[in-house]
């Protein structure tokens, strides 16, 4: 601690407070290749799909992803993560040979895990903003999982007949269907399947009290300025768009070379 206090005042800090935080314990990152995921879809999108003759991938995007988490068995302190991602498939769908698409979404999901670090701690933790009742009130300081997802990378889509045996019988969340407005069909005669490129990070967090290094209180140096709703003087505050009337040169962009070499190579006599 005094090598602590030390340290702050040989670094001009005003002083060292006590805060309440959230510290990542463990993680992991992850660079997935989802190869054939099956696309489901809605009832009212299904007769579409059965009568389309190729797709392409227009679009994909994360909806969510459910996590869950439990204790290793004999392996104090460490953690199971269970991760399911729900994809927004958006899709090009052709219904005959140089027809214009049809636009159809549908859901993908995709399940891993993953074993983490995420310390053990045996007290419980009260607070006065929490429910009185007893057995709503879950006081026991277990980790977080936390999951960052960037955007997903759309490889590939491609349509054939169903198989037996592969559509899937899985429910799907009410959420789910509300968003995509109405219930999964999974009779399915033709199949959808695409593959995703994903990058993620899995990390376990814990509510931990830290001690750091404070400057001051982080009071605004500038005021809010009213905005005037007259478009005159909005556009008077936009710059004249001098590269649009003139285009920068070639040495202007990369620093007067016109072939793009940053050194000359010397040629032996």
């Amino acid at each position: 601690m005094d090598e602590m206090n030390e340290n702050l005042r040989s670094a001009n800090f005003k002083e060292a407070v006590c805060i309440d935080a959230q510290r990542v314990y463990d993680s992991c990152s992850a660079k997935d290749c989802l190869e054939d995921l099956q696309v489901c879809f809605t009832k009212a999108k299904r007769p579409i799909i059965e009568r389309c003759v190729s797709v392409r991938l227009r679009n994909v995007e994360v909806l969510t992803v459910y996590l869950n988490m439990e204790a290793v068995p004999f392996n104090k302190g460490f953690y199971s993560i269970d991760m399911t991602f729900v994809f927004d498939v958006s899709l090009d769908v052709y219904t005959a040979p140089a027809s214009c698409p049809i636009v159809v979404d549908g859901i993908a999901l995709f399940t891993k895990k993953a074993i983490l670090y995420g310390s053990d701690g045996n007290v419980k933790v009260f607070t006065s903003n929490k429910n009185c009742d007893m057995n709503e009130n879950n006081n026991q300081t277990l980790p977080k999982a936390v999951c960052q997802v960037a955007e997903p990378v759309g490889l590939s889509a491609r349509v054939c007949d169903s198989r037996p045996g592969t559509c899937p019988g899985f429910k799907i969340p009410d959420d789910i269907c509300e968003h995509f407005g109405g219930d999964f069909d999974f009779e399915c005669g033709r199949s959808v399947y695409v593959t995703i490129g994903l990058f993620s990070i899995v990390q376990i967090v814990r509510n931990v009290q830290m001690l750091i290094p404070a400057y001051d209180f982080c009071i605004p140096s500038k005021e809010c300025t009213p905005v005037s709703d007259n478009p005159c003087e909005m556009f008077k505050r936009i710059d004249f768009p001098t590269d649009s009337f003139f285009p920068p040169k070639v040495s202007d962009i990369d620093g007067g070379s016109g072939c793009g070499c940053t050194q000359s190579q010397k040629h032996p006599d």
